[in-house]
């Protein structure tokens, strides 16, 4: 018999993973996953999905260090069986290269890597305008197959997935009993965050098969990214622009600074041009609370504002939202288990 009804709001890669580590560790819940867009139309579905980090300010590093191994070992092990193709999860190698001498020359994601280590100067030759860099191996999960991979998972593991759309934690108060909020850009209304704010990202897919390596720039705007079908070339970082439209002023800026990089990109064909606004916030919310909703007093969790680092964290985060929801259960009243 399930007895604890629990809900995951949203459908982008922190709610699919969040609801499946409750799914899959708490048999004796009963878990929905309810949003009102799922793949392919989630902002995940167009991320470049590549596994690097930069440090938030207000947490602290070893949880950063746990969640971005934890989500990196989580993805390995797909990428290493059987389900990589479906899954769309590959091992990537690269570089992510710098203008100037970073102050951290080292990243503390750089152990969960695979051969992390400095680019030597031979291989800046080819970078002419950069100073410093760095070589490894990481992973590249391509959301558009991953999602509903693991919604499959999702579903396997006893889930239920409603589509609707909510305003207001209000509208699920009589039904459930812990509320987990992976909403991203949407808790600004959800739950009223006003410190949550999109970032503009425009990408283009593009077919250019010779493309083996991933090259990054260190301010993170301008970065190749090849993938299992096509390439991935970006980007913009632009604050608080809610513009879902194509810019073709940025497809050009994307085009150009990328084949400044990787001059045979100008052989490659643009298959593709993608908008997404991704939920940025000083810091990622990974925290619950006692709401009080009308007639009673409901736990929520969340788990949302991770910015362009969601697929990066998600699986680290999610772990840690399961822990916040069995520290809910036991603050339960036995009653409400029953």
């Amino acid at each position: 018999m399930k007895n604890v009804r629990v809900v995951v709001v949203g459908a982008g890669v922190i709610g699919v993973s969040t609801a499946v580590c409750i799914a899959e560790a708490l048999p004796f819940c009963s878990v929905t996953l309810l949003a009102d867009k799922f793949s392919p139309d989630t902002t995940s579905d167009g991320a470049a999905g590549i596994l690097f980090a930069a440090k938030f300010p207000d947490i602290p590093v070893e949880r950063q260090k746990r969640w971005f191994k934890d989500t990196f070992d989580h993805l390995l092990a797909i990428a290493q069986s059987q389900h990589s193709p479906e899954a769309g999860v590959m091992l990537s190698s690269g570089w992510q290269i710098f203008k100037e001498v970073p102050a951290e020359r080292k990243p503390f994601w750089a152990e969960s890597v695979i051969g992390f280590r400095f680019m030597t100067e031979e291989e800046l030759k080819r970078f002419p305008d950069h100073k410093f860099g760095h070589a490894f191996t990481t992973l590249k999960c391509e959301c558009s197959s991953y999602l509903p991979w693991l919604e499959n998972r999702f579903r396997k593991a006893g889930g239920h997935v409603e589509q609707r759309s909510i305003n207001s934690l209000q509208e699920l108060s009589n039904s459930y009993d812990i509320i987990v909020n992976c909403s991203g850009l949407g808790s600004r209304t959800l739950v009223g965050d006003n410190q949550v704010y999109p970032v503009r990202g425009q990408v283009l897919k593009m077919e250019a098969p010779w493309l083996q390596h991933f090259i990054r720039d260190g301010d993170g705007k301008t970065y190749i990214y090849p993938g299992m079908h096509s390439v991935t070339v970006g980007g913009t970082r632009q604050e608080e622009d809610w513009r879902l439209d194509v810019d073709e002023g940025d497809t050009d800026s994307i085009l150009k600074r990328c084949s400044r990089l990787e001059p045979s990109l100008g052989h490659g064909k643009v298959l593709s041009k993608w908008v997404g606004l991704r939920p940025s916030r000083r810091n990622p919310r990974v925290e619950k609370e006692l709401v009080q909703l009308p007639g009673r007093r409901v736990h929520v969790v969340h788990n949302y504002g991770h910015g362009g680092w969601g697929v990066t964290l998600a699986w680290g985060t999610a772990l840690d939202a399961l822990g916040l929801v069995r520290q809910c259960l036991q603050e339960m009243p036995p009653q409400a288990k029953l």
